[in-house]
């Protein structure tokens, strides 16, 4: 009668009971990346220039307006041409991109654009004497074409294309353009992928223009849209976040910060050889999972 008993207990246990001590069902949510916000900036000045080709930096006082071996000095206040560096064509000095100014060094990204293998260096030169000043080759590197670059702390933050078509490697397309951060010493220590959405409006290409700005974020002109990136440090993982776009008077290219603190930039327009100063919107609020480069 005992084990009777016992066999019966052990049965209604084994029912009900049993599986209501089980986990509940458990359903891990896709990632939603943060909504890209659309913005409109609004040109403040234009400046003829037949040498803005590549792209634009800027001082206090002048402003350079760069084709590949030409850098061309203007005073900001008239527009009046200076003076001018000028390397021959195809040279040691293939293809200078990007530059912006540091008291009175310019400092310039160049590559072998479009040759292959990829080489970089970093250029610069005298802001007074208008001379060539210095060079740093950062040679063949994985990281593809160096196109611009900048402070990042106490080292440097520097965007790197790879391309479809003219110019690439062939086996690594578009989609291997990346953000790379170095040390002083132009050692690699940490770097970001492009977010999809960026890398689908730039391709064929990849980021002409990039710096961060004033707010700690990361601004990026592609090739030849019209249209502006801006791009956070993701709190986790290897992928920058895209936080907006904004419409410009620039079709791509490189661009520097305006000197100051209002939110400006110079950019060019390479149809039509100008040199515009834009001043670019706010970017109000940032997402959970974004973060700032640094503030300026």
């Amino acid at each position: 009668m005992k084990l009777r008993t016992t066999v019966a207990v052990l049965l209604s246990l084994s029912g009900p009971l049993a599986a209501a001590a089980g986990p509940e069902p458990f359903t891990v949510p896709d990632y939603v990346a943060p909504r890209v916000v659309e913005l409109q900036a609004k040109t403040v000045q234009v400046y003829d220039a037949p040498e803005a080709d590549q792209g634009v930096a800027a001082d206090a006082t002048h402003f350079y307006a760069i084709d590949n071996t030409v850098i061309a000095q203007y005073a900001i206040d008239s527009g009046a041409l200076v003076t001018r560096w000028a390397g021959p064509a195809k040279g040691l000095i293939r293809h200078l991109n990007s530059c912006f100014v540091e008291g009175t060094t310019l400092w310039c990204a160049n590559s072998n654009y479009s040759l292959t293998p990829m080489g970089s260096s970093v250029e610069r030169f005298d802001t007074t004497s208008m001379r060539h000043a210095g060079s740093h080759s950062l040679g063949l590197m994985d990281e593809g074409s160096l196109t611009w670059f900048g402070r990042l702390g106490a080292g440097w933050i520097a965007g790197f294309a790879h391309y479809d078509g003219n110019g690439g490697s062939g086996f690594k397309d578009h989609r291997y353009a990346s953000v790379v951060r170095f040390d002083e010493q132009w050692r690699r220590n940490g770097g970001w992928l492009m977010p999809e959405s960026v890398l689908q409006r730039m391709a064929p290409h990849a980021a002409s223009g990039g710096a961060i700005g004033p707010d700690g974020l990361l601004y990026l002109l592609g090739h030849d849209r019209p249209e502006m990136y801006v791009v956070a440090k993701p709190n986790m993982g290897p992928t920058l976040i895209h936080l907006a776009t904004i419409s410009l008077e620039a079709e791509g290219q490189a661009f520097c910060w305006a000197p100051g603190d209002a939110r400006e930039i110079y950019s060019i327009d390479r149809r039509r050889k100008r040199v515009r100063r834009i001043a670019l919107p706010d970017i109000a609020t940032l997402p959970e999972d974004a973060t700032r480069f640094s503030a300026r």
